[in-house]
């Protein structure tokens, strides 16, 4: 892939300033963030810190978002920390022996996001049923608090959200001190930017209450000691998984590929609204794809385009790709010069934090919505939100999408079904035409207004088998863009249906398409003559009055 300039194009002194603002509010608040996400997700804070340095320059360089700022995120370090907690499982709590599973499968996850990115798959995106879409979210943000709640109270987190659930009945006790700070933590989120908006509340919340243990020698449990030094590449550690190891690799690395599709591009929307421009969803894929894979193979955690980063960015004034960049290089310097310190954050301090993350991430919108919404919709966020909660995420999309669809090919079917028209020819045409009293009773007229599809064609099949006692149907298609297979196979039968009983077909309006696909199938060509076929209904009027004429 030939690489292309990011400062082509624009003139760099006009966008510098701009483009170095956002960077440095971004990575301010990605600190604290980053650290959060690689703790939850059981790598521990480097990991996470290596995502948000390494994915934002990588993407900024091959991305198509513009503004796009790339960090770990509450979706991708859900399914992280499951791979994570897979890994440990099958190597009996070593996280050294468990690095080359969870290497393998975060790095097959970036290649298919390569993939993804290679064949566009990112438009298929804005297909995504907003319920499946919404209670995505909402279990995604339910995960994320959850899993704060022990950390919050000075203790061990025990697993995933149901092994949370039934350890909260075995809690005997609680470091108070850690419940306070965390409590503080979240506090300080929500109530500072009602004072001023100049500092970042997370930013604040994090300084604010590591100052407060440090200087009252709070006995909390903290981060501890992170790496001074650049990370290593581990990529040799793939020498040792062995074949069977790809049962526990493959499922997860499609769902983070597959997400992390979703949640770049998501944000990059939001990005384009911001700043009333058009990204690439090919090239943010693949940006995101490539970042990723170099971010896994130093030990980072995958990650995606960060919403609060990005609108951040925007806001600050930046516009070009160079403050991603920018982005990943001011939180090197940080993480280089506080390293130190940053050993004292409490864990329950970037609990707290979490758990407004993960309370940003639940669709309150949608939740409003829930009850004055079709029933369909309202039962797909709820499944799609107890998949979430209680298998996987993979799951919760599939089974979301599949009820989705399920639900509106029923709709569809009843609208075709309703919107059918199946009179006699005499009620067609009213009394604007004489109609010959033989063709005026026994001519039926069906009008259709809607594509011919496959939930449609067992209901057509049953009326029209009830259709009796006429000498003639002509079947309006006017207003029929298309018939998929089934459609068409199903006419086929209630044509040689009608046939056999003695009735004459007639098929009026077709257009270039459908005429085509019969063409094409050799269906309905063999079942009714070409001199059934009528460009508008009322040259089949005309043709069945002349005939009765005749007669």
């Amino acid at each position: 892939m030939p690489f292309r300039p990011i400062f082509r194009k624009e003139p760099p002194a006009s966008t510098f300033k701009g483009d170095l603002s956002g960077a440095f509010l971004a990575a301010i608040i990605a600190l604290p963030m980053a650290l959060a996400f690689g703790v939850q997700s059981g790598l521990g804070p480097e990991a996470g810190l290596y995502t948000a340095i390494i994915l934002a320059i990588v993407a900024g360089i091959w991305g198509g978002t513009k503004t796009l700022i790339s960090d770990p995120t509450g979706p991708m370090t859900v399914v992280a920390a499951t791979v994570v907690t897979t890994g440990l499982a099958q190597s009996g709590g070593d996280m050294h022996n468990a690095l080359p599973l969870i290497l393998a499968t975060f790095l097959l996850a970036a290649v298919l996001e390569l993939l993804f990115g290679v064949f566009d798959f990112g438009r298929f995106v804005k297909f995504m049923p907003y319920p499946v879409l919404s209670g995505f979210m909402a279990g995604i943000g339910c995960i994320i608090i959850a899993a704060q709640i022990f950390p919050i109270l000075g203790l061990d987190n025990p697993g995933g959200f149901l092994t949370i659930l039934i350890s909260l009945g075995g809690v005997e006790s609680i470091n108070y001190y850690a419940a306070g700070l965390g409590a503080l933590s979240v506090a300080l989120v929500y109530l500072f930017p009602k004072i001023t908006r100049q500092v970042p509340s997370i930013l604040l919340s994090l300084v604010l209450c590591t100052l407060i243990a440090v200087f009252f020698e709070l006995d909390v449990p903290v981060i501890g000691n992170i790496p001074k030094k650049l990370p290593a590449l581990q990529l040799h550690r793939l020498l040792e998984l062995e074949i069977s190891d790809l049962q526990y690799i493959i499922t997860p690395a499609v769902m983070l590929g597959g997400l992390g599709v979703i949640d770049s591009l998501l944000t990059s929307v939001v990005a384009d609204n911001l700043t009333k421009t058009k990204h690439n969803s090919r090239m943010t894929v693949i940006g995101q794809g490539a970042g990723n894979f170099l971010a896994a193979a130093f030990g980072g955690l995958p990650g995606a385009g960060a919403t609060m980063g990005t609108v951040t960015n925007i806001n600050a004034g930046a516009q070009t790709k160079r403050s991603g960049i920018l982005k990943g290089v001011i939180l090197l310097l940080i993480v280089a010069t506080t390293a130190d310190y940053v050993r004292y954050i409490p864990m329950s301090v970037l609990g707290g934090i979490l758990i407004t993350v993960g309370a940003s991430i639940i669709d309150t919108k949608g939740i409003k919505m829930l009850f004055r919404i079709p029933k369909s919709d309202a039962a797909t966020w709820t499944i799609v939100l107890l998949v979430t909660l209680f298998d996987n995420l993979l799951n919760a999309v599939a089974i979301g999408f599949v009820a989705s669809s399920l639900f509106f090919i029923n709709k569809m079917s009843r609208s075709l079904t309703s919107s059918q028209e199946s009179r006699t020819l005499q009620d067609f045409m009213g009394e604007s035409q004489s109609i010959p009293a033989e063709l005026a009773e026994q001519v039926y007229v069906q009008s259709f207004d809607g594509p011919m599809f496959f939930g449609f064609a067992n209901r057509y099949r049953e009326h029209c088998h009830e259709i009796r006692g006429v000498r003639a149907v002509i079947i309006r298609m006017e207003r029929v863009p298309f018939m998929d297979q089934s459609g068409m196979v199903t006419l086929e039968d209630v044509i040689t249906d009608w046939q056999k009983r003695g009735i004459a077909v007639y098929i009026t309006g077709a257009n270039d398409l459908i005429r085509e696909s019969f063409a094409k199938v050799q269906l309905l060509p063999g079942v009714i003559g070409p001199d059934r076929f009528f460009n508008s209904f009322q040259a089949c009027v005309d043709e069945l009055k002349a005939k009765a004429e005749q007669d």
